[in-house]
């Protein structure tokens, strides 16, 4: 799979391609019936399958901090891409520009000159262009006008649940892990570099690798069972927090510090995922360093408890 980042880096694509265009925040379930969907007509096509995302999200480019948080960042949404059939991961840049584009302008510039749409599948509910005024109404026209198919993304269930990114940010929040991971096809996961921290877990007794959560706002936060991957092909089981360490410095900025069992290998810079299995309580904030020492024993006596008697 080729991540192309902008137009500018985008040759135009004679064939044509097949197209879908969405935030895909999670790549979940829905997303991945969308992509096969779409690659069983590219093959008939003999055309190259490409994902349209946008980064920032608009959501975030319009309101910032106040937009809804994210599933994923855009290395971890391409490491999912790259398990399913897509040939062209277009990474565009939502700005001024593309806030302030009509979306004819869209459809001609984008769609027709640059991707040489020939199926394109969007929500039925997708808006673009200036003041959201393009719309699935819209784009049908334009595909009969100028010959490309355009096709709705369903609706995807599972037990009775519309499968969409916010069910599973809802599902997080409320520490329903085994909901997330239904929704998602794997458990619900963090990517990230291990950095050097102030080592006060090593001081406790209890060593973390800590990965700085890089992103404005996370829909997760608390203590968790988590397995982590990445190293020597192993599954590694531990006990991990998400939040600001209010006990110890209470700032703004969102670190996920792992403790793993039986383990004390140095992995600083290894690129690792953190899967969250089973949420144990929230974040705390405690009198004395003694009193969060004791409750991360009992942290990790309840996460061994929890694999010992749950099959991941």
């Amino acid at each position: 799979m080729r991540i192309i980042r902008g137009l500018a880096h985008l040759e135009p694509l004679q064939q044509g391609c097949l197209l879908t265009i969405g935030n895909f925040d999670g790549v979940h379930l829905g997303h991945q019936a969308v992509i096969n969907k779409l690659a069983q007509h590219a093959t008939e096509l003999g055309l190259p399958v490409v994902v349209m995302i946008f980064e920032p999200q608009p959501l975030e480019y319009f309101l910032h901090d106040n937009a809804p948080s994210r599933l994923m960042r855009l290395r971890e949404k391409a490491i999912q891409f790259a398990a399913l059939p897509v040939d062209d991961l277009l990474v565009l840049k939502f700005n001024k520009y593309f806030a302030n584009l009509e979306a004819n302008a869209f459809i001609q510039d984008i769609l027709l000159t640059k991707l040489n749409v020939k199926h394109l599948v969007v929500g039925d509910d997708f808006h673009f262009g200036k003041a959201r005024r393009g719309n699935f109404a819209l784009l049908k026209e334009a595909g009969a006008q100028y010959g490309f198919a355009v096709e709705d993304t369903r609706s995807y269930m599972l037990e009775g649940l519309r499968i969409s990114s916010t069910a599973i940010r809802d599902a997080i929040g409320a520490g329903d892990l085994a909901l997330a991971e239904r929704l998602l096809g794997r458990s619900y996961s963090v990517c990230g570099r291990v950095a050097h921290g102030d080592k006060l877990g090593r001081t406790l007794g209890f060593p973390t690798a800590n990965i700085q959560m890089q992103r404005k706002n996370t829909p997760i936060e608390g203590v968790f069972a988590v397995e982590m991957t990445g190293i020597d092909n192993r599954v590694i089981q531990g006990v991990a927090n998400v939040g600001t360490r209010p006990t110890v410095s209470g700032g703004e900025k969102v670190i996920l510090e792992t403790h793993l069992f039986d383990f004390d290998t140095e992995i600083y810079g290894q690129y690792v995922e953190v899967h969250f299995k089973h949420k144990l309580r929230r974040e705390l904030r405690f009198a004395s360093l003694s009193d969060l020492q004791a409750q991360i024993k009992q942290d990790v006596s309840a996460a061994k408890h929890f694999f010992a008697n749950h099959k991941t």
